[in-house]
């Protein structure tokens, strides 16, 4: 029993350090993902250097291959940009080719203490590129602006004004007879922007073209860790073919410089993620098959990587007007806004393997939330909830403990009575468990229920952008970082400390040793969780208190009743 007990606890020792080790790993691949430049990845390879798909050589289904077009520069000055403002959007586009080169959540400050500091999702710098690139591609010479080609504004700036709900940016390009108008269209409190090429063909011939669209990246290096968030490609679609399940897979950048990507899928969608935000290409009609691909190119001596999807061919008869549209959405991973833009976006939100205690969890915070407004008596009230589904097998444990305690000095006599004899000891401590109804494994089971359930939670508080910067009371201002003044975490080794003395003293004195030092350790792992994951192992700890108090007097009642009668 002694030796089972102890295993678990550093079962969940070992636990508690993969999280700390992941939290710690966290907040260094948050700022790393969005700054690091990938040096060691400037090793040439085999692939395709282009920085965008050809129209050189047809795929299958009048989709084309990547070819090389050796080193891009990096992005323009400032003064050549095209400014773009909305109310939670600060944007600026690059005429040439119409790329978004820069983006900031205006919502989303980066720090607490910097609140005129807004998260910088795109960017183009010297040594950093993620910026969002799309163009045409015209078939058999058929002239196409592509994202190098140079669009005309009329505007050096635009901004959504009091009153508007939608805000439209024309930028238009005209050669041998084809007049092209890219247009972002942005609406009031959306991260998802529409994009929309219309093709005016005022030849007498034909226009046959594609349209593609691709995020393209700079590698990172978040470091080495057990743990952490993903900050890579992902992509999802169904198969042509392939019925209606849908393929959701990650595709890291080093993956994107080995591996050609060519796939058909429909119903999909295309991005890039990392730590609470991420940017997609959406095609605007499900039912299209578009092409899949990865690039890796240079821009300006640096190795970046492209995730990208090529529509089919169309055609725009002699004297006609065809509109082709996409979905852009550039902002943070807000479970509500990505379920209704595409199939299967939601999984961008990656809570790993216990998805299915997660996903649970977090629609019962965001129930709560929405009756208190606050995370953190939501986080209480979730608490809540779990304890009373787990209370009969809590109590079941609860009464083999209350009982182990009882006869601990039973237990003790037998071991020194039978101290040089191990099988003996332990043939009659199996006994005395029979005789008094003890499950030897009775006090693990709360341990166990716990370990899943934290673990989903923590996942949750890591990758739910609903509770960044969220407050609790008073000196909590976020509870997605550690307390500040680490008092939650001494108030849970405190209530951890209560709760030994409720449960029996191990008989062993080395292991009486370890578990009177358990409430110390686990109070420093838990001084760098985060504040709503030290919350929830409090409350618990302390409805625990309350129920094992109960459940252990009124047990030592009944067998003082017993002992009175026999």
């Amino acid at each position: 029993m002694e030796q089972r007990r102890l295993i678990l606890i550093i079962a969940l020792g070992f636990v508690l350090i993969l999280l700390w080790q992941a939290w710690l790993g966290d907040n260094r691949s948050e700022t790393d993902g969005q700054r690091s430049s990938t040096t060691s990845d400037q090793v040439a390879d085999d692939r395709p250097t282009g920085d965008g798909p050809d129209a050189s050589e047809e795929r299958p289904d009048g989709a084309t291959v990547p070819e090389g077009s050796g080193d891009t520069p990096a992005g323009a000055s400032d003064d050549s940009l095209v400014a773009v403002e909305t109310d939670v959007l600060s944007l600026a586009i690059d005429p040439a080719g119409g790329t978004l080169v820069r983006a900031d959540l205006l919502e989303y400050p980066v720090e607490l203490d910097q609140p005129d500091q807004p998260v910088r999702l795109l960017e183009d710098s010297q040594g950093f590129t993620y910026i969002a690139q799309s163009g045409l591609l015209g078939r058999n010479d058929a002239p196409a602006p592509d994202h190098h080609a140079r669009f005309d504004v009329e505007e050096a700036s635009y901004r959504l004004a009091d009153g508007e709900s939608v805000l439209e940016v024309p930028l238009v390009w005209e050669e041998d007879g084809v007049r092209v108008t890219k247009t972002y269209l942005f609406k009031r409190g959306s991260y998802a922007v529409d994009v929309r090429y219309t093709v005016e063909n005022t030849t007498e011939a034909e226009w046959r073209g594609q349209q593609y669209r691709q995020l393209t990246r700079s590698g990172s290096t978040p470091g080495m860790q057990l743990m952490y968030t993903y900050t890579g490609g992902v992509y999802a679609g169904t198969p042509t073919g392939g019925g209606d399940r849908l393929n959701y897979e990650k595709i890291e950048f080093d993956e994107m410089g080995e591996v050609r990507l060519d796939k058909n899928l429909q119903d999909g969608w295309a991005g890039i993620i990392q730590h609470y935000f991420m940017s997609a290409w959406v095609p605007a009609d499900p039912e299209q098959v578009n092409q899949y691909y990865t690039l890796k190119s240079d821009r300006d001596g640096f190795p970046v990587y492209s995730l990208g999807l090529l529509s089919p061919t169309t055609t725009v008869g002699p004297g006609s007007t065809e509109t082709l549209e996409s979905i852009l959405y550039v902002g943070p991973k807000i479970q509500s806004n990505l379920e209704s833009l595409a199939t299967g976006m939601h999984l961008a939100v990656d809570f790993g393997i216990l998805t299915f205690i997660s996903e649970p969890i977090f629609w019962l915070l965001d129930l709560f939330h929405d009756w208190v407004d606050n995370w953190g008596w939501a986080i209480v009230l979730v608490t809540l909830v779990i304890k009373l589904i787990f209370l009969w097998p809590s109590a079941v444990s609860y009464r083999s403990m209350a009982r182990m305690r009882a006869v601990t000095p039973k237990m003790q006599a037998l071991k020194e009575r039978f101290s040089d004899d191990k099988q003996r000891l332990s043939q009659e401590m199996m006994k005395l468990y029979q005789k008094e109804k003890i499950n030897p494994l009775g006090g693990c089971l709360p341990i166990l229920i716990q370990i899943p359930v934290f673990i989903a939670l923590y996942w949750v508080l890591v990758e739910s952008v609903e509770l960044r910067q969220a407050p609790w009371i008073l000196w909590i201002d976020d509870l997605t970082q550690r307390d500040p003044y680490f008092i939650l975490p001494l108030l849970m080794g405190l209530s951890m400390w209560a709760q030994q003395r409720l449960n029996p003293a191990p008989v062993d004195p080395m292991q009486k040793k370890i578990f009177q030092w358990l409430p110390v350790v686990f109070t420093v792992f838990f001084a760098f969780f985060p504040a709503g994951l030290v919350l929830y192992w409090f409350v618990n700890n302390l409805l625990s208190i309350i129920q094992q108090t109960i459940i252990t007097r009124r047990v030592e009642r009944q067998m003082a009743a017993r002992k009175g009668s026999s």
